[in-house]
């Protein structure tokens, strides 16, 4: 029995059982995708995602995919053919987003787990699969099929916009993610009025798909119980994200002889600050910003010799925090740590930040 069912319109229905959820439609929808079942160009009324129960496991999904997925969409007592997706994301966590205009109303359908967020073009090694972003997208509206399969192109560019709208990183390199390593989408029409010749960013019905792929993932990433980020996590967890963790901040920054600090002093007292001082916390994501605009060749000819750059950048916030929160500008001798493996401008406004606190 389906647990809950909610109509759509059209003939068109999203339904909730257990550990599926899906789209059925009276009448059959024209779709293409990138499911592991029935995937690529096809007609079908019914459209589901799956989420791998914990008995299963990963290693009997890898070796049969196909068996989990229909054992699980059975449960919905159909007897139609059917695409599906499967994930370890939790599909009760699921955002449904809708808007419409003249020429088509466009649905779209998040599920979402970080666990493996990723940055295309990097080197990644497999490793079990926790959580995955699948998309169900329905044009009640008459795109053609060229239209229809540019429509994927910009359901993934709203994605990964998305994600950059909440600074997700890639587990392996610390980059901003562009998804994770085993996102599925599907994108369906019904086929009913004028045809539809354009689905790019800046098209009507592009515009449609953006708007709501963007607030179906960000809003599913952000509520998942499992493998979510928050907006609102703090910046030790979002240096971590960047491969930054206070245990290797403060392994790098003891090697400095100037501070005359161990590793545990310093991570105490950079958890504090971090957590307790807001005006530090910002300063030292402007670093992290700026070191990532290092590496990506970013830095404009002004900035000059980066080294000098980023200690002057430091020295202007050279500002000690009193007990009773007044600030008084303290001058201080140029630090170096020649010895300290960090960015540079992460590295000299950490410097200044910790010669500064109370020891």
């Amino acid at each position: 029995m389906i647990l809950k069912q909610t109509n759509l319109g059209n003939g068109i229905r999203f339904v909730e059982e257990e550990n599926i959820i899906a789209l059925i439609s009276d009448k059959p929808l024209t779709a293409i995708s990138s499911a592991i079942h029935n995937g690529g160009f096809t007609k079908t009324k019914v459209i589901a995602n799956t989420q791998v129960t914990d008995e299963y496991g990963d290693v009997n999904l890898h070796d049969d995919p196909e068996s989990f997925i229909i054992k699980t969409y059975n449960k919905l007592g159909l007897n139609e053919e059917f695409v599906g997706m499967v994930t370890y994301a939790m599909v009760k966590d699921f955002k449904l987003f809708s808007k419409s205009d003249q020429e088509a109303k466009v649905t779209v359908i998040a599920t979402a787990g970080c666990t493996h967020a990723e940055s295309a073009g990097e080197k990644i090694e497999f490793a079990k699969i926790e959580g995955t972003i699948n998309i169900m997208v329905l044009i009640e509206g008459n795109p053609t099929d060229s239209c229809l399969t540019s429509t994927i192109i910009t359901a993934t560019e709203a994605k990964t916009a998305a994600l950059r709208d909440l600074d997700l990183r890639s587990r392996w390199s610390g980059d901003e993610a562009t998804g994770t390593i085993t996102d599925a989408m599907v994108v369906a029409k019904t086929g009913e009025g004028p045809t539809i010749t354009y689905g790019g960013p800046a098209s009507n019905l592009g515009q449609l798909i953006g708007c709501c792929t963007r607030e179906a993932v960000k809003d599913a990433v952000i509520n998942a119980k499992v493998g979510g980020y928050p907006a609102n996590r703090s910046i030790i967890n979002r240096l971590q994200e960047r491969h930054l963790p206070i245990t290797k901040l403060s392994t790098e920054l003891s090697k400095a002889k100037s501070l005359g600090l161990d590793e545990k002093v310093i991570a105490a007292r950079l958890t504090k600050l971090l957590d307790e001082d807001p005006t530090c916390a910002t300063l030292i994501l402007a670093a992290a910003k700026l070191d990532e605009d290092i590496k990506k060749g970013l830095i404009p000819p002004q900035f000059g010799d980066i080294k000098q750059a980023s200690e002057k950048f430091a020295e202007k916030f050279n500002i000690r925090h009193d007990n009773n929160a007044n600030q008084k500008k303290e001058k201080v001798d140029n630090i170096e740590g020649p010895l300290v493996n960090l960015s540079p401008f992460i590295k000299e406004m950490l410097l200044i930040l910790l010669r500064n606190t109370d020891r």
